[in-house]
C-alpha cells in the first residue's frame, strides 16, 4: 500500500540519525480501560446499517489491557512493543433487524469479543526533554459474534484481520521521569480507514513502579473487508500500572 511505501522510505531515510538508549530497558504492565462504543455495521448486501446501541444493547463498559516494551541501544534495530486489549460487549433489548440474510426480531440478546493484539516496531528519532518515535504497528483484529432471538433465530461469526498500520509518537518531559504524549497508529486504503489514538500521562517512580492515565480512542471504519462494512468508535478513559527497568 502506498502508505506503508512511504513510512518504509522514510525510516531508511531517518535510521542513520536515530537516538539511542545508552542501555536495554524493559516495561511490562496493564491496566483498565473505560470505553465507549458508536456507530454502525452491516454484513454485505443486507438493507440497512445495525446501530451498536439502538439494536445490539452495547454500552460503556471496563475493558482490560496488557503490554511489554522493550528498547535498546542498537540504533539500526527497531524497539519492540506489544500490547494486548480484550474487550467484551453484549446486550439484551426488543427491536427488530436484518443480519446477514436472516431477520431477528423481539427479544435479542447480543454478545460480542473484540482481541485486539498490536506488535509496534518503532525507533526513537529523540529521546530527551522531547520524545520524537516513528514506526510500523501490525493489529490483529479478532472478533467473535452471537446474535440470537426469542424466536429461535441465532447466527455466530468470526472475524481475524490482520492490518499494517502506520506508527508514531510525540511527547515532552517537563520534569525527569514524567512524559506526556501522544501516539497514533494508522492507515487508510480503498474506503478502509483504521485509527488507534492514544494521549496519555506517565509518571515513573525511582522504585521501578510507573502509574499512566489518559485517552483512548479507536475507529474501525471498514469497507467490505471480511464482508463487512462498518463506521465504529470505541473511545474513553484509561489508567494503569507499570514496572520500569
Amino acid at each position: 500500500m502506498k502508505t506503508l511505501r512511504i513510512a518504509l522510505l522514510a525510516t531508511a531515510l531517518v535510521a542513520p540519525g536515530l537516538a539511542s538508549a545508552d542501555f536495554i530497558g524493559f516495561a511490562v504492565g496493564g491496566g483498565v480501560w473505560n470505553e465507549t462504543p458508536s456507530g454502525t455495521f452491516r454484513k454485505t448486501g443486507d438493507p440497512a446499517d445495525l446501530s451498536l446501541t439502538d439494536d445490539l444493547f452495547w454500552g460503556k463498559e471496563n475493558q482490560s489491557y496488557f503490554f511489554a516494551t522493550l528498547e535498546h541501544p542498537v540504533p539500526i534495530l527497531p524497539n519492540i512493543r506489544i500490547m494486548k486489549t480484550n474487550m467484551d460487549h453484549g446486550g439484551t433489548g426488543t427491536t427488530t433487524f436484518t443480519f446477514n440474510g436472516k431477520t431477528y426480531s423481539n427479544t435479542i440478546t447480543t454478545d460480542a469479543s473484540i482481541d485486539q493484539l498490536d506488535l509496534t516496531l518503532y525507533w526513537e528519532l529523540l529521546d530527551n526533554v522531547v520524545s520524537l518515535d516513528f514506526g510500523l504497528n501490525a493489529k490483529q483484529l479478532k472478533l467473535d459474534y452471537t446474535f440470537k432471538d426469542s424466536t429461535g433465530n441465532s447466527d455466530s461469526d468470526s472475524i481475524n484481520q490482520t492490518i499494517p498500520m502506520v506508527y508514531g509518537l510525540v511527547g515532552a518531559s517537563p520534569l525527569p521521569d514524567l512524559l506526556i504524549s501522544a501516539e497514533m497508529s494508522y492507515v487508510t486504503y480503498s474506503g478502509t480507514t483504521v485509527s488507534d489514538f492514544t494521549a496519555r500521562v506517565a509518571y515513573t517512580t525511582s522504585y521501578f513502579l510507573g502509574v499512566e492515565a489518559g485517552y483512548r480512542a479507536q475507529k474501525f471504519q471498514l469497507d467490505d473487508v471480511a464482508g463487512t462494512t462498518s463506521n465504529i468508535e470505541f473511545k474513553g478513559p484509561f489508567a494503569g500500572l507499570y514496572l520500569k527497568f
